[in-house]
């Protein structure tokens, strides 16, 4: 994926000891980098003269936010840390959207940012910006380095904070001059972390109490997040659902920890999710929540959440627990050595009369769409992508209906397989990401199930995978609208569509003007075919899919109602 010329000169200074540069690339290869994405500046100059020799595959985006979900997508696939840069000023501004959306996602991601020189820092100096006090919110931790003797130092304990404990973004904020100064010591400063400490070993009392509840239970529910995906610990929690004979539901990010072909699958529960999840969800009388944070949109109105249950908590993030629901017995640790410690207390329940029920639930309110339309229905669309992919595809998605369509409609069987944007809900992630997931994944087939808003916003990044030779597949459901916003338009302002209408450009011509493969479908009869043709190619390809313009997703938890108050329960039925 990378060409370029050898032989670049030596820099002048090197034989005085190694630059800020030179220690900055020699630490992220003692890191395990081999892969990073980035756009360059004139700050970060010294950088990318060092990079030129480097062992590292360097994606260089279209803008500096398609880089940053590149690299947090290709975290997200890989498991490993994803690494961006970028320049000082209006390259580290342009990051903020994919900090925010790794932070809200617990993604482990190393950012670094050129900076102004030293003396020129708080003067408004030319593309200055105060990257360390912007980003400061949606980073785990951030630093400027402003010694060169304590560049080495810095990444180490970078590349540890953001893969330790509740994964997050990193940045580093190098001034210009420290990139040029040398170094003469050998660079091998330690870690200096007295007051970073993550618990992975959780308390044996309160492991057993668990364990307890769980063998007690008459109707519980496994409610599984993303947490478990990151901490690797889907075999665990497989094992812990087997040995139980426990129903197991995730979060939108939680979806490929649990085989979702397997029957104990409530699927994904929550604002969009499966109806008989979140009458589960209600009516259980035990909870067992692993690696998720009861976000909102899987809680609806907290006051009337889970009334009936007894909650275990199991997250690495003390500060997760009982931060929006009351928890009964929180079990603070990594979820995969809690969980391997629990499967070996738990024992297994029949629960016949839970299942029975959980059983006449999914017969009475599985998802559904008309499959006698004449038009495209976007569910069918996803529907036909799990059946050829055989369910085995990494699908990425932008945000809006297309996401909950991909959530509701693809059988996710293993981790890592679904990469969305959860709790920031950034339109414009899919493209990128599914750069960041095919570099992280060369073998796999990546496919973006996106809206047309959504590929609006960062569609140029098609051209970054016609680059580096990237086989993408983009499946666009273009409906016209800014979908979800125009779906709480029609039901809760009284179907009055104020700015959610787009005017589209034919994608087809535009990915065939950037040296991709690109393909209109608007009859329902040729959608298995171009499905097909799309899957055997070797090139980026996006198909432009023109879907029913108005379909909803169903079924739907208004904001501020309960889990088992949902709208359209009765299409649904009258679907079935």
């Amino acid at each position: 994926m990378k060409s370029k010329p050898r032989n670049s000169p030596k820099a002048a200074n090197e034989s005085s000891g190694r630059t800020g540069a030179q220690i900055i690339v020699d630490t992220l290869i003692e890191q395990g980098v081999d892969t990073m994405f980035g756009y360059t500046g004139g700050v970060v100059l010294p950088l990318f003269d060092r990079l030129y020799d480097a062992p590292i595959n360097f994606i260089n985006p279209r803008h500096e936010q398609g880089g940053c979900h590149m690299a947090d997508a290709y975290a997200r696939a890989s498991g490993k840390v994803g690494v961006v840069v970028a320049t000082s000023g209006p390259g580290a501004c342009n990051l903020v959207t994919g900090l925010a959306t790794a932070m809200m996602d617990s993604v482990p991601l190393v950012a670094l940012t050129g900076q102004v020189r030293t003396e020129l820092i708080g003067n408004d100096a030319f593309q200055e910006a105060d990257t360390t006090g912007i980003t400061r919110p949606i980073t785990k931790y951030n630093s400027i380095v402003k010694r060169v003797e304590d560049m080495a130092r810095t990444i180490r304990e970078a590349f540890h904070i953001a893969s330790t404990g509740r994964p997050g973004p990193v940045l580093i904020d190098m001034p210009v001059d420290v990139a040029v100064a040398t170094c003469g010591d050998d660079g091998l400063a330690e870690m200096d972390l007295p007051g970073y400490r993550v618990r992975t070993k959780g308390n044996a009392r309160q492991i057993s109490m668990a364990a307890a509840a769980i063998n007690k239970s008459e109707k519980p529910v496994l409610y599984v997040g993303g947490g478990v995906i990151s901490a690797n610990a889907s075999e665990e929690m497989r094992a812990l659902a087997e040995k139980a004979h426990l129903p197991v539901t995730t979060t939108l990010l939680g979806l490929g920890s649990y085989d979702q072909r397997k029957p104990e699958s409530l699927d994904m529960l929550g604002m969009h999710g499966a109806a008989y999840a979140n009458y589960a969800v209600q009516e259980c009388d035990l909870l067992i929540a692993v690696g998720a944070r009861f976000d909102d949109r899987v809680t609806g109105k907290v006051k009337t959440f889970a009334p009936n249950a007894k909650i275990i908590h199991i997250d690495i993030d003390p500060c997760s627990i009982s931060k929006n629901v009351h928890v009964d017995i929180p079990v603070v640790g990594d979820a995969k050595v809690i969980l391997a410690e629990l499967v070996k207390e738990v024992e297994f329940r029949e629960r016949e009369q839970w299942f029975k029920k959980i059983t006449e639930w999914k017969k009475k309110c599985a998802f559904g769409y008309d499959r006698e339309a004449s038009t495209i229905k976007p569910q069918y669309v996803v529907e036909e992508l799990s059946h050829q992919t055989a369910s085995e595809a990494i699908i990425t998605t932008g945000v809006g209906q297309n996401q909950m369509w991909a959530a509701q409609f693809y059988r996710f069987t293993k981790p890592r397989q679904l990469i969305s944007s959860g709790g920031l809900g950034t339109m414009g992630y899919g493209l990128p990401a599914a750069i960041g997931a095919q570099v992280a994944r060369p073998d796999a087939t990546v496919i973006d199930v996106d809206g047309d808003s959504s590929f609006n916003m960062t569609m140029t990044e098609l051209a970054t995978a016609v680059q580096y030779n990237l086989p993408i597949k983009v499946c666009i459901l273009n409906n016209g609208y800014m979908g979800m916003v125009r779906q709480w338009q029609e039901l809760f302002y009284n179907k009055r569509y104020s700015k959610s209408y787009l005017s589209n450009p034919d994608y087809a011509t535009v990915a065939r003007a950037m040296g991709a493969v690109g393909i209109t479908c608007d009859e329902k009869s040729e959608v298995p075919k171009v499905i097909k043709a799309m899957l055997d190619e070797e090139r980026p390809c996006v198909v432009d899919f023109r879907v029913e313009p108005e379909e909803n997703v169903w079924p739907m938890v208004p904001a501020g109602k309960s889990l088992d108050e949902m709208d359209g329960l009765d299409i649904l039925e009258r679907l079935i």
